[in-house]
């Protein structure tokens, strides 16, 4: 699990595309997601800001404190109402912020 590819044949990850990045990035993660590891989710940040992109740069990394994988899912178990409001609302403003909404 994790922002790794588990095989080698697999797509490259966010944390291997950093410098390739031409857009900003809006990570919204469960900090109790078992998939991927809050380690790795401080890599991607720190790699994001160190970044030679000045998109890059601009990313922004939001972990929500003890909520699951698909905390936003509201088809699954994992669903937690306010995380996922605050999620959409963030999702909103980012779009319009950089100029897509």
């Amino acid at each position: 699990g994790g922002l790794g590819a588990a095989l080698p044949a697999m797509t490259q990850t966010p944390l291997e595309i950093v410098e390739q990045l031409n857009a900003p990035v809006l990570g919204l993660y469960g900090g109790a997601d078992q998939g991927i590891p809050l380690e790795q989710i401080e890599k991607l940040r720190e790699a994001l800001k160190k970044s030679s992109s000045q998109k890059a740069r601009q990313s922004q990394i939001h972990i929500y404190e003890g909520m699951p994988h698909g905390f936003n899912a509201d088809y699954r178990p994992s669903y937690r109402k306010e995380a996922a409001a605050d999620g959409w609302k963030r999702m909103l403003a980012w779009l319009k912020k950089n100029g897509v909404a």
